[in-house]
């Protein structure tokens, strides 16, 4: 096998800002975030020190599913701005040394879209999945309301049209399977790369793509998918070298090898991510699932499931590209929630940002924002039992009763504030040197200007217990306690190491001791 180009430099050296653009700022008015509100707090990000920033859906949309149904992939949604207003986003991100990446969704598109309404009537084109029955019962078929009749595949809501990228594997039994190769998923392949271009050519970064695992059907082992993907990288790199692919895959031993540049342990794939911060959707009350994790008060987890997951990941990757590790995202609930308070999750910062992993942090996570139970829902976020709603509540910016989110009446707001009287702001929190924003702030300027605790310097366990110890490059300690009860470990030659980053960790000749929700960065 031919090896792959890297990753671009960039992606290894960033910290990822996630934004749910309807919930960051409203530049207009209106009670809906938008791009140019973005824009006007870029100050904030570029204080923060995050260097890359990763906007959710932005493009043209009904607003079934939050913007991940689209109608235009080649248009601003209005709600946010213009194109103009996103060039202008992206120039001032620039200048401030931030790039901007998108969302892109290509499993599918809004039963609005143009495609799907040219192929809704015209029999013969194949850019969706069509059936002239009612297909597998366990699939999710809509019957068309178009001239051609018949049943359409869709990925998630009936408004959400999957489009064709062909099928692994052919069934006698299913004739509209069609094999990857034929003119819809070849046309559909080519209009990815045409997408990507266009943003591309206008200085977008890059991309996080939206269940890139997704694309090719009845592919369990995910090896035309793969296909698919290194076909896209290929072409990246050579018409693109310097843009990069973030994927929804959920599994980077397989998605980096196929091609992407950086995958995320996911909430939906395995206990990797759900053994640190168990932080689900909310499907049993704000506390996740109540399962064991690691950075739970009352250290009831093991770093063990996570740690193999990481090895097997990082065996795979080869050092051809990252694992992200996200705080929280618009699907799961944040590190604040349950009996897990703001005041207890400077740990888990520590953990992200001197891990060998691509850290992405969700808007509000710096200051302590809460997931919220109990909203309604709002533009697809109640999926089943999962209230993503929590995760999506209006950016808090400073203490007035609009939290500096919008001048819009309350009722307005694409979602409530948080009510809690207790809810921080950044302008607070930027006002109080002792806050979780300054400790996140110093966190990341440690580790952009120390290049062991950055994502290409080895890393070696020393405890996988309370607390959690590990060197980065030989050369640099890290202690972390995520619970409340105090933690020691045993180990020789430490008593001398310089504190860089230290909150409660004591160094002395037989060890480290932490008291609780401690943590320590040292150079040895």
């Amino acid at each position: 096998m031919t090896r792959r180009r890297p990753a671009p430099s960039w992606l290894s050296d960033a910290v990822i800002y996630q934004i749910y653009p309807a919930s960051f700022a409203d530049a207009d008015g209106d009670g809906i975030g938008d791009l140019p509100g973005v824009t006007a707090h870029l100050d904030h990000l570029a204080w923060l020190g995050v260097n890359t920033i990763w906007i959710s859906p932005c493009f043209a949309s009904e607003f079934g599913d939050g913007g991940y149904d689209v109608s235009d992939y080649l248009t601003i949604a209005p709600r946010y701005g213009t194109n103009d207003d996103a060039l202008a986003l992206i120039e001032a991100a620039r200048e401030h040394g931030i790039r901007v990446m998108f969302d892109l969704v290509p499993g599918h598109t809004s039963h609005r879209h143009p495609w799907f309404q040219k192929s809704a009537h015209t029999p013969g084109d194949d850019r969706y999945i069509w059936s002239e029955r009612l297909g597998a019962p366990v699939c999710n078929w809509i019957p068309n309301q178009g001239a051609r009749g018949g049943f359409y595949l869709a990925n998630f809501y009936p408004i959400q049209p999957a489009l064709n990228f062909g099928y692994a594997r052919m069934d006698p039994e299913e004739p509209w399977r069609q094999p990857v190769d034929a003119p819809g998923p070849r046309a559909n392949r080519a209009a990815l790369r045409e997408i990507m271009a266009y943003w591309f050519d206008r200085g977008v970064a890059g991309f996080r793509v939206d269940m890139a695992a997704s694309l090719v059907k009845d592919d369990p082992d995910h090896a035309e998918t793969g296909k698919l993907w290194r076909e896209m990288r290929d072409w990246m790199d050579t018409a693109y070298p310097d843009r990069a692919l973030l994927s929804e895959w959920g599994d980077p031993k397989t998605s980096v090898p196929a091609g992407i540049h950086a995958d995320f342990f996911l909430h939906f794939n395995g206990r990797a991510l759900r053994s640190l911060w168990d932080n689900g959707t909310g499907s049993q009350g704000p506390w996740g699932l109540g399962e064991p994790c690691y950075f739970d008060p009352d250290g009831k987890g093991s770093m063990e499931e996570f740690l193999a997951a990481w090895k097997e990941a990082d065996d795979a990757i080869d050092g051809r590209g990252l694992v992200a590790l996200p705080t929280a995202n618009h699907d799961f609930s944040r590190l604040t929630c349950g009996p897990r308070t703001r005041e207890m999750v400077a740990p888990a910062f520590a953990f992200q940002l001197t891990w060998p992993a691509l850290p992405v942090i969700y808007y509000g996570d710096e200051i302590g924002m809460r997931y919220v139970p109990g909203l309604p829902d709002k533009e697809g976020s109640q999926l089943g039992t999962e209230a993503r709603q929590g995760s999506r509540t209006p950016m808090q910016w400073d203490d007035s009763p609009g939290a500096g989110f919008s001048t819009a009446p309350a009722e307005a707001y694409y979602l409530p504030l948080d009510p809690g009287p207790d809810r921080p702001s950044v302008a607070a929190a930027r006002a109080d040197e002792r806050s979780l924003l300054h400790h996140v702030r110093r966190l990341i300027a440690l580790r952009r200007s120390v290049p062991a605790l950055g994502t290409t310097a080895p890393v070696e366990v020393l405890s996988s217990g309370y607390p959690f110890v590990y060197l980065r490059d030989s050369s640099h300690l890290v202690v972390i306690n995520p619970r409340r009860e105090p933690a020691a470990f045993e180990v020789s030659g430490v008593a001398d190491a310089q504190a860089l980053d230290v909150s409660g960790v004591t160094l002395t000749a037989d060890g480290v001791r932490a008291e609780g929700f401690a943590h320590g960065v040292f150079r040895l």
